[in-house]
């Protein structure tokens, strides 16, 4: 059995400036990131890790984040989407169909 619940890899990779495929710390990941674990931690939810992850090479859809056992990857762009994943995948254990990648 895994040690966490739920082990969320969030892509804060930053390339340099002008990349093509651009990155996710240019789209907010960090803030995205830290709102997750904030929220994850108000809300008590007991073995949920939320960790920064180095390039998921999902540059183009990013921000993204992958979520560990389930193995399902998301495309959270805004507050609202970090809250769906939240509230539909990790309290219901429900994927966010629109949301993954």
């Amino acid at each position: 059995m895994s040690f966490y619940k739920h082990h969320i890899f969030v892509c804060t990779n930053r390339r340099e400036a002008g990349n093509s495929r651009g990155c996710c710390a240019e789209k907010n990941a960090d803030a995205l990131r830290d709102y997750m674990k904030s929220r994850v931690k108000e809300l008590g939810l007991e073995k949920v890790r939320v960790n920064n992850s180095g390039c998921l090479d999902c540059c183009d859809l990013g921000p993204c984040m992958v979520i560990y056992p389930e193995g399902i990857w998301y495309s959270c762009k805004t507050k609202e989407d970090v809250d769906e994943v939240i509230n539909e995948h990790l309290l219901k254990n429900e994927a966010v169909k629109r949301l993954e990648i």
